[in-house]
Order: C-alpha cells, then structure tokens, then sequence
C-alpha cells in the first residue's frame, strides 16, 4: 500500500508539472503542491452551505490552502491551523484580535504564529475541517505529502473532542490531483466533499472514519517529538 500510495504522489507531481500547473514553492515534490486556481476552489468552498454554516474553520498550514485560511478570518471565522508536525501543538486564530490589513499575513503559518495562539488540548469545538492533498479520488479516498500528520490532526482532535463522526471534513485540490483510486488504512481520513476550480464532487464515501489515535501505530520518537500526543498518553494511563 506504501508503495502504491508513493507512485500515485509521483504520477500528480509529475502531471501538475508537465502541465504547467503547479506553482511555487518548488520543488512540488514532497509537499502539498499548490495549484493554478487555487483561489477559485476555495471560492467553491466558501459559496457552499457547510462552510456558510461553520463558525470554527481547521485548516492545514499549506500553500494552496491559504486562500481558505485567509477567506476564513475575512468572514469572521474562528480558524485553527496545525503547527509543522504538531510540535507546537495547535494554533487559534481569532479574526477580531487581528489587525484588517494582517489577515493575509496572519493566514500564512509564519503570520499565525505571530497573531495566533499556541495551545495543546483547550481546542474549540470544529465545524469544518479542511485537509491539503496531494491526490483524490471520488470515493473519499485521499493521500498527503507521506508524513500522516493530517491523519494523526484528525485522531488527535476526536480524542480531544473538538471533532466528531458529523464533521465534514473537505478538501481543495486541482482537477489533475483526482485519481480512478487510492488505497486507504484504518488509520486514514477520507473526504466528503472535494472543490476543485470547476466544481464540488460531494464524494461517494465508502470508508469508515478512523476510531481514534491508533498508538499502535506511533512510534516512541513520534509520542516524544509531539506534545500533545504526550499528554494524552499519560491521561490514557
């Protein structure tokens, strides 16, 4: 499944690059790449009715998701972003302690730091949560950059809480980053709603949400290099 998962994330770099497509930064291998149109899907997402309805937006710190971060904090959104591999925990942001002329600043995750607040465990209650990916298919099926902290976002917050079973969870992604087929573990998150620039594919979702944090599956070094991940192993004795 690994290896599969990595051939589908070269074959999407690759075609976001043939077809001139992909924006910086660069390379796009390896990350979340960002996408001509990036604005025009978030614009999707924001004229849709579970975005309307959310007051607190979770979105991933990547660049084609800034659009959605930014649009977040304009319309009065409470945002809550992942600091890089969750060493800093989560951060709030709340658009009335920014300044109108540091949104866009405070969208990006340098600007977040500056204007949000780090916290561990106290997440407020989401109504939307918004992941960046590298592909999609429209069976909810989705694969990220390799690292699995989307996946782990997700577990993390269900335990804590601030996430539940009737969350939708979205992503924005480019026509060319939808795939016939991803493989997909217990421990994956799959996707309700796609936007790309051209439209909203509300997905044909036959996988189950992960249960929680699968420790299992966690490494001593990935519990050590994460704090919250640390909390909540001491609370679960």
């Amino acid at each position: 499944m690994r290896e599969k998962k990595q051939e589908i994330r070269e074959k999407v770099w690759r075609k976001l690059l043939e077809e001139n497509v992909a924006l910086p930064p660069f390379p796009v291998e390896g990350r979340i790449p960002n996408f001509r149109g990036a604005r025009e899907a978030a614009l999707k997402l924001r004229a849709s009715s579970i975005y309307q309805k959310a007051q607190v937006v979770f979105s991933n710190p990547d660049s084609p998701q800034r659009h959605v971060r930014e649009l977040a904090l304009r319309d009065g959104k409470i945002l809550i972003m992942a600091s890089p591999r969750l060493r800093n925990g989560f951060i709030v942001l709340d658009p009335r302690k920014i300044p109108s002329n540091k949104v866009g600043i405070a969208s990006t995750i340098k600007g977040a730091f500056i204007f949000g607040e780090k916290v561990l465990e106290r997440v407020p209650s989401i109504d939307l949560k918004v992941a960046g990916s590298v592909a999609v298919d429209i069976y909810g099926g989705r694969v990220g950059k390799g690292g699995g902290f989307s996946d782990l976002e997700y577990a993390i917050l269900k335990t804590l809480g601030a996430i539940s079973e009737e969350t939708p969870i979205v992503t924005t992604v480019h026509e060319l980053q939808i795939v016939d087929s991803i493989p997909m573990d217990s421990h994956d998150v799959p996707m309700d709603y796609l936007f790309t620039p051209q439209r909203v594919v509300k997905t044909q979702r036959k996988y189950p949400r992960p249960e929680g944090i699968y420790w299992d599956k966690l490494s001593s070094r990935d519990i050590e290099s994460i704090p919250v991940l640390k909390l909540l192993l001491q609370r679960r004795g």
